[in-house]
């Protein structure tokens, strides 16, 4: 072997630590539970599939449905190709306006995880800030906090993004466009789960504000922002995690609801609620497809994410080790 293959003590020194870090992954009992339920691994190959096909749609898709040169009302509502009218460019069959089925799946799985993830971001941003607040402040400012926390929770989620929803409307009336009703969209939903983060952090950071490293960091005059985002909350993010996660899935269900219930996106931007609203009127007329293939998928997607998330919760809890 040449003297230049052999690697310097500077070079050793650099990825000692990586190989450790490398090591205690591999040696970790999280990894270890993962590679030993057969139903996360299934649940978390569910999961990517349905993600990276979201990502990469414009590039693995037959067809655009946003592109009406490739739209044609001569081809609405065909069947699936394996059946005696089916055509065999459009794998899944076509909706009403002539839109491949697997086309628009692909593109809507992409809608549908973009709200559930900005709006699950939105919502944990919220309640991470309200919680670690309340939770090294006290007093008043914990009161008001969790009262609120308290009134929204008599609520149901669907019910709150409904009544955020309506009053957008009423404030902007026609002005609304497509753009405007994706962020409200996400703005409805993650007001609806910041309550769930905010308590947890509450609580955890209540029991970390008494140990020694915060009074420690308080005695030598560390600002209390400082406190709690750089030494408060890493010690309390496992639990945001694991409802983020789970939380991930409900958002999805809920976009999908308001869309069915013709409040969340239009028919333009085809979500899996929409493309499920679509092909609901369809239904009883015999295009079946049209429903359930979007249905297959919105329900493949919430169960492999809720999986997941039951796993992460057990994973991260250390009385199950």
């Amino acid at each position: 072997m040449s003297a230049s293959a052999t690697p310097t003590p500077l070079e050793s020194a650099a990825t000692a630590p990586e190989r450790k870090r490398w090591a205690a992954l591999r040696d970790s009992d999280t990894l270890y539970s993962f590679l030993h339920s057969k139903v996360t691994i299934a649940a978390a190959i569910v999961t990517l599939l349905i993600i990276c096909g979201a990502l990469f749609a414009p590039w693995i898709a037959p067809h655009n449905p946003f592109d009406l040169r490739e739209v044609n009302l001569i081809n609405s509502n065909l069947p699936p190709a394996w059946m005696a009218e089916g055509n065999k460019d459009f794998l899944l069959g076509t909706d009403d306006q002539g839109r491949d089925i697997l086309s628009t799946i692909l593109y809507g799985s992409r809608i549908s995880l973009s709200v559930g993830i900005l709006s699950v971001a939105f919502a944990a941003i919220v309640g991470i800030v309200l919680g670690l607040v309340a939770g090294y402040r006290g007093g008043a400012v914990d009161t008001v906090i969790m009262r609120i926390a308290d009134v929204q929770l008599t609520f149901p989620a669907i019910l709150i993004a409904l009544l955020i929803d309506g009053s957008v409307r009423a404030m902007v009336g026609g002005q609304r466009n497509e753009e405007m009703v994706f962020w409200v969209l996400i703005f409805s939903i993650g007001l609806s789960f910041w309550v769930q983060y905010a308590r947890t952090v509450r609580g955890s950071t209540m029991v970390e504000k008494s140990k020694d490293y915060v009074l420690a960091a308080r005695l030598i005059g560390i600002h209390p922002i400082k406190i709690l985002f750089r030494h408060v909350l890493p010690n309390v993010i496992g639990p945001v995690l694991v409802i983020a996660t789970i939380n991930l899935a409900l958002a999805v269900i809920l976009e999908a609801t308001l869309s069915f219930l013709g409040v969340g996106l239009p028919p333009t931007q085809p979500s899996l609620g929409t493309l499920i609203s679509i092909g609901n009127n369809y239904l009883f007329s015999g295009e079946w497809w049209i429903a359930i293939f979007p249905g297959i998928t919105l329900a493949a997607l919430v169960l492999a994410v809720n999986l997941v998330g039951d796993w992460l919760r057990d994973a991260l809890n250390p009385k199950l080790r």
